[in-house]
């Protein structure tokens, strides 16, 4: 792989590029503690300037105010609680109240607070806050928010911790505080005589809370922020030391897993071998819970027979007889029809219908929690993307006041979305209720994909309209499987509206709206959600709408291109609203070779996608002269082929620019995947996939050996959003290459989804056959 990072290239964050924060002074508070402790409130952004077009486009919600600015808005007002505290031995600690799911926020965040202490980065520790309902909306990890919302407020905690460390450390040394400089957590006077954050630890808190005007860091002065860092838990991560919820050492907490029913939401309605089950060597306990009947063993191998063993009588769910085909009729049937009248003279449409089948996130670490419950108070420890929720839904569950409930935020093996809900946490309380035990609650690969959370199946109509020589119209229709949003935005309240009928409805119009965005100046724009069948366990997948409704668009801005004569690089480059879409869309065409002639079978593909104040422009190429999809050999080179991609970014201020190229890689494999391979077959009211095996994420075959990242200059000043940008422009750009080197548009996603099944399904139901060619090893 090949990076680039122009932003290293031009010089480190030039002050002229920052226009964000500029050089004013904040409020800091130095808190009453035996040691610094501080804390810090407000920021603010700027917004980009906009391009202009014959036919300008008119602005969306989301080009005015989007689901990043909400929730950066919302984590505001409680900011001031959230503290930096400056330990004896001269370290910085700081309880981030937001998950680590593997985006790298624990090293960013430690990078922000080494470069506004001048402490180095090893010096910081990061760890990740438990469930703090006061905080209401700022312990929500959603959105690509995490940087942009706590940029400015960690900023100025650590400010103000230099700030009080300078003023007792004049003291101490009897010299004006103006004379002081800071390197490396080291005060030193003109004279040479020193002091260290160690020394002057105590000597800075206070006894009372006290504020602190502070000015923040010229960006010209940074030597952390905008510096490529490895990750800070990185030597843990690849020695076995980094601790996820699994790894918790919690007395007498063994081991228990869940025997689930055959259909989505099936019911128990009698066990008949439960005590023969619970005499099982090393099974201790066997209960019915509401989502099917658990198992504590001293081992997960125990589990694992014990459920196999069960012999369970089930009830009806709520999708028994559902396919892919009865959905897509019932997607059909509920779209937003599109109000068509006779075209003007010498005006056109190009006109198409997508449809996108339902995909898992697949973390690689699938649900599990660990849970002690007793008669008056309950402990959970599970990875948490919205811990607060979760305290708060788990306490009425339980029936304990909420103060007696305590959730430990544990780091998470990937999320993708999956763990803003925390199902694993609600069983594992109710399973340990039942039982009167702790208990080590395990989801396997099969409930994963079978009765867990998906991505919701999709259709999009997409119709515009043109006239010599410019878009005069884009409607979209975009009709879905009901998208969950049950977590709300990380509280009760919004979490209770979400779960209402007609809350449910409009808290996903209401996501929509602040998410999509039409990046080109497309004359009058609209686009509208239907959502439909609220049966199916779904939920957010990295990007929510943004894959599948972009990459309906920009399929349709390579037909409007063709339709009027023009390169589909140049065609977009001259629609863009954003001065930034334009220079990464150059990017790309520049660093890929655009246009240079290829062989039958293979082309190139261009997509440009904006999200959270971030753009990301995609190059992709692809070898479609091996057409045919042979599922039976899944890591054999089958089927299309990406070859080369290249990446260009613009998140604004990249805090750290390696941490933004994982980001990108990972967002490029997620869309290459949707594009070609991963998709879940949905007969007789269950997913067939039940293991990675069946489930075709981008493979060692489907991985372009070429792959460019290029990190853009600096152009705002402050972070934008980057967890979810790339997925969306790569899946488009790979669909627009596919479209390219087939000489056909694809309309259905992932494009291999009706290929023949070459994998039988697992069983539905235990006993689960023993033989060596059945396909155990792939469910466990």
């Amino acid at each position: 792989m090949e990076t680039q990072n122009l932003q290293q290239q031009s010089g480190v964050l030039p002050q002229q590029a920052s226009p964000g924060i500029g050089r004013r002074r904040f409020l800091g508070y130095v808190l009453a503690a035996s040691t610094l402790t501080v804390a810090a409130q407000l920021g603010e952004g700027a917004a980009a300037p906009r391009a202009d077009a014959a036919v300008p486009g008119v602005p969306e919600p989301a080009d005015l105010y989007d689901l990043n600015d909400m929730l950066t808005d919302a984590a505001l007002p409680t900011s001031n609680l959230i503290t930096i505290t400056l330990n004896p031995d001269g370290t910085a600690s700081f309880a981030l109240p937001r998950a680590e799911v593997g985006q790298g926020v624990t090293t960013s965040t430690a990078m922000l607070i080494a470069e506004e202490l001048d402490l180095p980065l090893d010096k910081v520790q990061v760890t990740l806050a438990d469930a703090r309902p006061e905080l209401l909306f700022n312990q929500f990890t959603g959105a690509s928010n995490t940087t942009i919302s706590s940029y400015v407020p960690i900023r100025v905690a650590a400010a103000t911790a230099r700030q009080r460390l300078l003023e007792a450390a004049a003291t101490e040394l009897g010299v004006a505080l103006s004379a002081l400089s800071v390197l490396q957590g080291v005060i030193t006077a003109p004279d040479g005589r020193s002091l260290s954050y160690a020394e002057l630890a105590v000597a800075a808190g206070s006894l009372t809370d006290l504020q602190v005007s502070v000015t923040l860091k010229a960006a010209s002065a940074f030597t952390v922020v905008g510096t490529p860092q490895n990750r800070v838990d990185a030597l843990d991560a690849v020695t076995g030391r980094k601790q996820y919820a699994m790894d918790v050492q919690v007395p007498d907490a063994m081991p228990a897993m869940i025997c689930r029913p055959p259909t989505i939401n099936g019911t128990v309605v009698s066990v008949q071998n439960q005590a023969a089950v619970q005499a099982m060597p090393g099974i201790t306990d066997v209960a019915v819970v509401s989502t099917g009947v658990a198992v504590r063993g001293r081992t997960f191998g125990q589990c694992i027979d014990a459920v196999q063993a069960l012999q369970v009588t089930w009830g009806p769910g709520s999708e028994d007889s559902a396919t892919d085909a009865s959905v897509l009729a019932e997607l059909r049937a509920a779209e937003n029809p599109l109000v068509t009248p006779p075209l003007p003279l010498l005006t056109e449409a190009v006109d198409a219908r997508f449809t996108f089948h339902f995909a898992s996130n697949s973390p690689l670490e699938t649900n599990c929690a660990v849970a002690d419950v007793r008669s008056g108070s309950a402990e959970i420890w599970t990875s948490a993307k919205s811990p607060i929720d979760a305290q708060e839904q788990l306490a009425v569950q339980l029936g304990l006041p909420v103060n007696a409930v305590t959730v430990h935020v544990t780091e998470g093996g990937g999320s993708f979305g999956r763990k803003l809900f925390f199902d694993a946490a609600l069983e594992a309380a109710e399973v340990s209720q039942a039982m009167a035990k702790p208990v080590r609650l395990m989801w396997h690969r099969t409930d994963d994909f079978r009765q867990g959370r998906v991505h919701p199946m999709s259709i999009s109509r997409v119709r515009a309209t043109y006239a010599l020589g410019q878009v005069l119209t884009m409607d979209q229709r975009h009709t879905s499987v009901a998208t969950e949003f049950g977590h709300g935005l990380g509280e009760i309240i919004t979490a209770s509206v979400a779960k209402l009928p007609v809350g449910g409805l409009a808290f996903s119009e209401t996501i929509f709206s602040l998410t999509q965005q039409t990046p080109y100046n497309f004359g009058v724009t609209t686009q509208l959600l239907t959502e439909v069948d609220n049966g199916f366990h779904t939920g957010s997948m990295r990007g929510i709408y943004s894959p599948n409704v972009r990459c309906a668009q920009e399929l349709i801005v390579d037909q409007l291109a063709a339709a009027m004569g023009q390169d589909p690089y140049r065609f977009r480059q001259g629609f863009l609203k954003d001065p930034r879409a334009v220079a990464v869309l150059d990017a790309v065409a520049q660093a890929g070779d655009w246009g240079r002639t290829m062989a039958p079978g293979t082309a190139q593909g261009i997509a440009i996608h904006p999200e959270y104040h971030g753009f990301v422009a995609v190059l992709a190429e692809i070898d479609c002269t091996r057409a045919t999809v042979d599922r039976s050999v899944p890591d054999a080179v089958t089927g299309p082929r990406v070859t080369k991609v290249v990446c260009a970014v613009d998140v604004g201020l990249a805090v750290n620019p390696t941490g933004l190229e994982a980001q990108m890689m990972g967002g490029i494999m997620d869309g290459i995947a949707l594009a070609l391979t991963s998709s879940l077959h949905l007969a007789g009211g269950y997913f067939q996939e039940g293991s990675w095996d069946d489930y075709f994420y981008t493979r060692q075959w489907n991985t372009p050996p070429e792959l460019d990242i290029i990190v853009m200059p600096p152009t705002t000043g402050t972070p934008g959003g980057a967890g979810e940008l790339a997925v969306a422009g790569a899946m488009a750009a790979v669909a627009c290459a596919y479209g390219r080197a087939t000489g056909s548009m694809p309309t259905t996603f992932p494009v291999n989804h009706g290929a023949p099944l070459a994998f039988t399904p697992l069983p539905t139901v235990p006993p689960i056959p023993q033989s060596p060619t059945d396909g155990l090893s792939r469910a466990y």
